[in-house]
């Protein structure tokens, strides 16, 4: 019978929080892909760009964004929100197997000291 010790409980915490951060990770990365290229319409919003201001006869007037802006500004947030999704995803999973890997060497390490 293996006796309790801090050190095992904190080797187990570590292993569990890296196994928490590659699931997370993960899952990011599948939600990413499935937004991309099987559900493309989760990743549209329909946000409106604010008109702009125009001076004609010294009165303050707003002109609408043109169509082509519009779509610029949609194409551009949206890459650049994927990429942000992406990034963060990759971070968790470059920390998660590390920190998982590592603590469940140790530990198991442990257990085969602890068997002979």
């Amino acid at each position: 019978m293996s006796k309790f010790s801090i050190r095992k409980f904190y080797l187990y915490l570590f292993a569990l929080i890296g196994l928490i951060l590659i699931v997370v990770g993960s899952v990011r990365l599948v939600n990413l892909a499935l937004t991309k290229w099987v559900f493309p319409q989760a990743d549209v919003y329909y946000e409106y760009p604010a008109p702009k201001p125009v001076s004609v006869d010294e009165k303050v007037r707003y002109q609408e964004p043109s169509k082509e802006e519009l779509e610029a500004y949609r194409i551009k947030e949206r890459t650049a929100r994927r990429q942000r999704d992406a990034a963060g995803a990759i971070a968790l999973l470059l920390v998660g197997f590390p920190l998982y890997g590592y603590h469940w060497k140790m530990i198991k390490s442990e257990e085969k000291k602890d068997r002979d």
